[in-house]
């Protein structure tokens, strides 16, 4: 069954950063595309940033120029490098595999600080 383990969000300043990392088990990661997705209190989930798996980024044009997906098929795992982080940014990201299916990580909780 496919999991996806993530880490690295935490409480972190206005205008510092944070790499979010989240490891794949059980999945086809490194055929399938991976996504960072992001949730406002109150909002749906909204998409952030996309990876293919040959490499190939997209954005939502608010994190543009700041934020960086890759990943490493090697391990099995997609990072989201969030840099010129802002209070704005505060929400719950989830790892995400876009297959036949969609599948989840748990999410894990990024606050930016002012």
């Amino acid at each position: 069954q496919v999991q996806l383990v993530e880490s690295g969000g935490g409480l972190v300043q206005a205008g510092g950063s944070l790499r979010l990392s989240c490891v794949a088990s059980g999945s086809i990661f490194s055929i399938a595309d991976m996504a960072w997705y992001r949730q406002f209190p109150g909002k749906q989930r909204e998409l952030v940033a996309r990876i293919s798996s040959g490499g190939r980024a997209s954005y939502i044009d608010s994190v543009k120029g700041r934020f960086n997906i890759s990943r490493d098929n090697a391990k099995n795992t997609v990072y989201l490098q969030m840099n010129s982080l802002k209070p704005e940014d505060t929400a719950v990201y989830y790892c995400a595999q876009i297959s036949w299916n969609l599948y989840w990580g748990q999410g894990t909780q990024v606050t930016v600080s002012s």
